[in-house]
């Protein structure tokens, strides 16, 4: 084969045999797309291919684009190459991208966990010669407790607030992170209200015949007493702001494996912290890239430097491939990496 399947450009992840880019962050002829978030799915290119479930959202949020949908594990020949989308547990409809060329096969994750949430299609590891990972939790501190046991924490937090007269007011991001956490809401509570950037991806997935529970979009009419004893779930940026405090005396918490990080919760003043992320942890990383049997690893975003060097002396050949992307976890925390001692 004259050279690699994929390539490491200033537009993004290449694949010459197809003319293709993978997750682009610039404009390009030709994208296709792992996911909905905004670092994976930017707007510009000339058409987009996803699967058929994670189109709806990319729709929604990037307009009237020229794009294609396939099924998991539907094969679709691009020139040279053999391209298929299989499942990587993120949220609804996010896939990883295997690529074969003349029988060497690479496999981008894009955002992956391996944990099933009930939502998303479960993780599928896929057998590659080389395997191009995020690490965006590539520390040991990142552990994730299982999540019925959040669940419970985060049910029992919220019928105390409702108990004490409170509304509990939660941070989450608005795409994979709210809907995963309205499906561990036990709606015997109290009322669920949504943030208006909640309840229209809720409105898209809804559509695909996703079950969420019903809701209640909050509206600039919305008074403390339209949500006696409810819990509000809401974008990050929302809270603390005028918008949260309309809704009188309240507990705040915030959803994210950022919240392994006792730094991260004291710069959000949030009441309660739960760490729930729709990422793999420590453990699912190395599990992911053992049941790939890949030889080479392509660290993208994340702990890249450290993640690389421990993957090296377990005897993988591993690299640090620069990016842009961010993650939605990155969005929650953008200096969160920084406080890798408060979890100690």
């Amino acid at each position: 084969m004259a050279g690699p399947v994929l390539t490491f450009t200033d537009r993004g992840i290449y694949c010459p045999a197809a003319d293709v880019h993978i997750d682009p962050w610039r404009p390009v002829p030709r994208a296709l797309i792992t996911h909905g978030h905004a670092d994976h799915a930017r707007p510009g290119h000339g058409a987009y291919l996803a699967t058929h479930a994670a189109l709806p959202v990319i729709r929604h949020r990037l307009g009237d684009i020229s794009a294609e949908g396939l099924a998991y594990g539907e094969r679709r020949v691009i020139g040279g190459a053999t391209v298929s989308f299989h499942p990587a547990g993120h949220l609804p409809g996010a896939a990883q991208i295997r690529v074969e060329v003349a029988g060497e096969v690479w496999v981008v994750s894009g955002d992956y966990k391996l944990e099933e949430d009930g939502l998303s299609d479960p993780f599928e590891p896929q057998r590659c010669h080389s395997f191009i990972t995020e690490c965006t939790f590539g520390l040991p501190v990142f552990r994730w407790a299982p999540q019925a046991t959040v669940a419970a924490d985060l049910n029992a937090w919220w019928a105390a607030n409702a108990a004490q007269g409170r509304v509990t007011i939660l941070g989450a991001y608005s795409l994979g992170k709210a809907q995963r956490l309205l499906r561990m809401l036990d709606p015997g509570i109290g009322p669920i209200l949504t943030h208006g950037a909640v309840e229209a991806t809720n409105a898209v997935l809804r559509a695909q015949g996703l079950d969420l529970p019903d809701t209640r979009p909050v509206t600039p009419d919305t008074r403390p007493r339209d949500s006696a004893g409810a819990l509000v779930l809401a974008p990050p940026a929302a809270l603390g702001t005028a918008w949260a405090r309309r809704f009188g005396p309240s507990a705040t918490g915030f959803a994210s494996g950022w919240m392994r990080l006792r730094g991260v919760r004291r710069r959000r003043s949030a009441d309660r912290g739960f760490v729930l992320s729709d990422h793999a942890d420590w453990d699912g990383l190395h599990r992911a890239i053992r049941e790939t049997g890949a030889e080479n690893i392509y660290a993208t975003h994340g702990y890249t430097d450290i993640f690389a060097r421990w993957l090296n002396e377990a005897g993988y050949n591993a690299r640090v491939v620069p990016t842009e992307f961010g993650g939605d976890e990155a969005e929650d925390s953008a200096t969160a990496p920084a406080d890798t001692g408060d979890a100690t």
